[in-house]
Order: C-alpha cells, then structure tokens, then sequence
C-alpha cells in the first residue's frame, strides 16, 4: 500500500463564499450564484442555502421553490479565477505538485515538500491557515495516503474541515463508508449497488474483479481497487486538455432560422475569445444543440490544419446545423468548440454563461 502523503483542498461553497465576502449584506443569507429564472441554474450556493435543499446544477426556479427568500447573484468567474490563483499561490509554498481540478479543488502531492515538513496533518493546518488570511475564505481538506482517500476525507466535516485517514486506518475507513461516499458512485450507480446487496465498503469488498467488471465496466476495476486502498494515480501538474467549448443556455426558446444564426454568431464570438486567450487550437469543431424537450444532437466535422479562425468555426457550425434537418423544434441551448488539440495544458475551466 502507498505511502505517499496526498492532499486534497476544496474550497467552502467557492462561488457563493467569494459573493459573500465581497459584499457584506449577502452574509448569513441564503446565497445562490446564477439566474433565477425559468431557464437559469445554480452554479453555487451558500451554506445557508443548502439548509433548504438548494444545490449546484438545481434550475433556478426549483431552487426558488425549496428557498422562497434565496437571493441570485450572476456570477463573476474573473474574480472567482482571480482570488483561484491567489489560493494556488498557498499551495505552490509546499509543492509544485499540484493538480487543479477546477478554481476551487486541487490535490497536492507533500510526500517531499520545500519546508521539509514531515507532518502532511501540519501543512493541511497551515495552508487551510493561509487560505483563510491571504485570501479571506475557508478551505476544507482531506489527507491521506492516494487521491481516492484524500478527495473522500475533504468532504467528510465541510465546511472549514480537516480530515485525516491514516494508512493503518484505511481498511477500517473504506468498510465502514457507505458506498454513496465512494468518488465517481452516482446515485443510479448506488441503487445498482443496492440491489446487489453493496451497502458499505464492506459489502464491496466481497466481489471479485471480475464480477465487478460485469456489473459497471471499467468502473468495476477502479473499485475493486480502490476499495483495497489502492490508488496508485500521481498527482499531476499538468492535465492534457482534450477540449474547449462554450455553451450558452437560452431564456426562450429560439423557433426561427434567424435566431438559431444571431446565437451561434454570439457563442462562436465566445469561444474565439476563449481560444485567443488559452491560444489553442484544433482539427476538430463541435457543435451541440439542446432542444426544448431536452433531447440534444452533436455535430462535429474536421479540418485537415489546426485553427482556432473564428470566422471558419462559425461557417463550418452552421454547415453542422444545416444538416440537422431542423424543423423549428424548440433549441434551448447551443453549444460550440474544438477538440483534437494541438497542445497539452493545464486544465482550464471556461466562463460559462447560465440564464
């Protein structure tokens, strides 16, 4: 089994938390960051919110109904990516290893750290510490021997936690854990569990690989892993980025010929800036189209040289549109973007626009 010494670092209701400390009013309230209105979703929400049930990737008017006095904030990812670097900045102190999986998660690799501090429990204090005095919010984070155990300590006493799996501990810890706890364990996935009589670790623990192979894929091999307290997964600087794209969700539902055109002149408009400003380009463009009965259609069609020309992704998404054989049904969401790359880099996490 590892000995490696792994951190992972979520920050406390990020989107929500930033709203919060920028503007006093907003503290103590019930919080969500997005739109409020019939096509609007949650991106975030405050503690407060969640009281009521409120949660990420709620639509916003659900999220109304669970919490009548919720207060929506739009969301302002340039601060949010802002104060990101500022809490990176913390974490590059201990390590250069350091994998962001978004603005406000990453795992961090202490097994050999630049204070030489043996302790992985005290660098966790310190930089949950730092966050809070730099940058003005809370952290939570798990330590442990690999990233499985890790991710699952940080979620344990959120918010402003700190949890500790140690590796003679880790056994006990995965047979006691229910298997909703487990990372990558949905909730059809759980009730698939259920039925098969996997309840805890424990439970899982039971199967072979090979049964659980047959039952969830290559899924089934990471389990039977990870259950063991095996992840052997580095800590990775540097992820490949294997696509760029914007979406944009509408506030009506778009029934013409002229609107379908103006939009996606708009969402390509956005992704160029994406593109000019992460300088990547691609061979191929991607074009994706949410109808009003959430039904969706990808398109994609690929180029001989990579580009990121915005005037040619544009053409070629409408040349992907037309043949769609479209007739007027309800689109309420459009998306355009670009894969097979040209280049590796770390993982960016776009600005999303939300209703």
């Amino acid at each position: 089994m590892s000995n490696r010494k792994i951190i992972h670092v979520d920050m406390d209701a990020f989107f929500a938390s930033v709203e919060q400390m920028d503007d006093p009013k907003l503290r103590g309230k019930p919080v969500a960051v997005g739109g409020g209105s019939s096509r609007g979703v949650v991106a975030a929400a405050s503690y407060e919110a969640r009281k009521f049930g409120v949660r990420s990737a709620m639509p916003g008017f659900k999220a109304k109904q669970k919490c009548p006095h919720l207060i929506f904030v739009p969301p302002r990812f340039t601060r949010y990516k802002e104060l990101s670097y500022q809490i990176r900045e913390v974490f590059f102190e201990y390590t250069d290893l350091v994998e962001p999986l978004s603005l406000d998660e990453a795992y961090l690799d202490v097994t050999i750290n630049k204070p030489n501090i043996e302790s992985a429990i005290k660098i966790a204090q310190e930089i949950k510490k730092k966050v809070k005095t730099n940058v003005g919010l809370t952290a939570s984070a798990g330590v442990s021997i690999n990233k499985f155990l890790a991710k699952v300590a940080s979620d344990l006493h959120k918010p402003d936690g700190l949890s500790v799996i140690l590796p003679d501990d880790v056994q006990e810890f995965i047979d006691r854990l229910p298997i909703g706890k487990f990372y990558g364990v949905g909730k059809s996935t759980a009730g698939k569990m259920k039925t098969m009589g996997i309840v805890t670790g424990k439970d899982l623990y039971q199967y072979s690989e090979i049964d659980l192979v047959n039952h969830f894929g290559k899924f089934g091999r990471y389990l039977y892993k990870v259950v063991r307290g095996n992840d052997d997964r580095e800590v990775k600087p540097e992820r490949v980025r294997k696509s760029i794209s914007v979406e944009r969700t509408f506030e009506d539902d778009l029934v013409s010929i002229k609107q379908v055109e103006e939009k996606i002149r708009m969402v390509n408009e956005k992704l160029g800036q994406a593109l000019i400003r992460t300088n990547i380009k691609g061979k191929t463009i991607n074009l994706k189209i949410k109808y009003n009965d959430f039904t969706t259609s990808n398109r994609s069609k690929s180029v001989m040289t990579y580009t990121n020309d915005k005037e040619l992704i544009r053409l070629i998404c409408w040349e992907l549109f037309e043949h769609l054989n479209w007739e007027g049904k309800g689109i309420r969401l459009i998306g355009l973007g670009l894969s097979n790359l040209d280049t590796e880099q770390s993982e960016y996490q776009l600005e999303f626009e939300l209703g």
